[in-house]
């Protein structure tokens, strides 16, 4: 294939990554194959080499939250896959999101309680811990504006847990780290005494 038919087929694919499309963003791999053609992840993988100079890449999250390693065909098709930053955003840069500070706040002391009770949490629990910290009226609808978001999931019996955008965008490393108050990327170190 000449190098023009595929950077054309890597801008076809950009433009499903980069553009939200209902409340999700991003393409299912099924539709990049339908667009793209059947050797969409080689592609997405030229796409992906091009765009690191603008500190971005192409990310695949699976519906289970499996490694891309572990995926089949059948859930690569299934996989969402979309355009993200490559590295962190600073704090000036999360102003510009479009959320507020202490929305962002909850959503970190969201995740950050789910991951510390094994990725499922009560939602009252949630709403308690978060009326600690944010007036009663947007404790309910902060909830309700992560899981429209994709960042957390709920089930019928109440149960909150970490969805697909939170798998794809969040470093569980470093927001923990940020939390109790080590500097991210750094190991403590322990001295053993003798």
């Amino acid at each position: 294939m000449s190098s023009s038919k595929f950077r054309n087929r890597a801008r076809r694919a950009a433009h499903l990554l980069f553009f939200k499309r209902h409340s999700k963003p991003g393409a299912k791999g099924w539709e990049l194959r339908r667009r793209v053609g059947r050797d969409y992840p080689k592609v997405l993988e030229f796409l992906d080499e091009t765009l690191k100079p603008l500190d971005l890449q192409v990310k695949v999250v699976s519906e289970e939250g499996k490694p891309l390693k572990d995926l089949s065909r059948t859930d690569l098709e299934k996989a969402r896959f979309f355009i993200r930053l490559r590295s962190h955003m600073s704090s000036d840069e999360a102003k510009m999101c479009g959320w507020r500070i202490d929305d962002l706040a909850g959503l970190a002391i969201s995740i950050a309680y789910i991951i510390s009770k094994n990725g499922k949490a009560p939602r009252k629990d949630l709403e308690d811990i978060l009326a600690l910290k944010l007036p009663g009226w947007r404790v309910d609808w902060n909830l309700s504006r992560y899981v429209r978001n994709g960042y957390l999931g709920e089930d019928e019996n109440g149960v909150v847990y970490l969805d697909w955008r939170t798998l794809a965008e969040v470093d569980y490393k470093t927001l923990v780290d940020v939390l109790i108050g080590t500097e991210p990327g750094k190991e403590e170190l322990s001295e053993d005494i003798e």
